[in-house]
């Protein structure tokens, strides 16, 4: 089952940036033959997808311009990097969340800005074979990702002053 393949393979993440993670991603994409096989496969990846919590699943998590329900979390993770969290109520959309958060979950802002998520997204076979409001869905998540990761880092905690002597 790919989506086993996928949570297996998580925790070799984390130490990667974006291009070597799309890189994975890619050569997973390889070995399946067609575009019925990989629409199965992102199926798989959606089962896969993790809940986010009941209270995480408000109008400012919420996707605007994705004909499906979608809740992304964002938050700022060891300085420069983002955590993403999302989840939807659609299969496909679901495992569309899982790649997003494969390929930028815990990089740095820099890399996501950089990185080119449609020539990504043509590479493996997803460009061109989404309905049109999938496509659109697909631009708001990303269009969510990328506006964070271009907006200002928040300023890590002054240190508390030395007491005087």
């Amino acid at each position: 089952m790919p989506g086993v393949f996928f949570l297996c393979k998580n925790h070799q993440i984390a130490g990667m940036n974006v291009q070597e993670r799309a890189t994975e991603i890619e050569e997973e994409f390889d070995f399946l033959d067609d575009w019925e096989v990989r629409y199965a496969h992102i199926i798989d990846l959606g089962k896969s997808n993790p809940p986010l919590l009941p209270e995480e699943r408000n109008e400012i998590t919420k996707v605007r311009g994705c004909a499906s329900q979608v809740w992304m979390v964002i938050s700022p993770e060891d300085g420069d990097r983002l955590n993403i969290r999302a989840e939807s109520d659609a299969m496909i959309v679901s495992g569309l969340v899982v790649l997003l958060t494969r390929l930028f979950s815990g990089a740095t802002r820099a890399d996501i800005k950089a990185f080119d998520t449609s020539a990504f997204f043509e590479r493996i076979g997803v460009t061109g074979t989404l309905s049109a409001q999938r496509s659109n869905g697909l631009a708001s998540m990303l269009m969510r990702i990328k506006q964070t990761a271009s907006a200002p880092a928040p300023a890590a905690p002054a240190a508390p002053a030395a007491p005087a002597a």
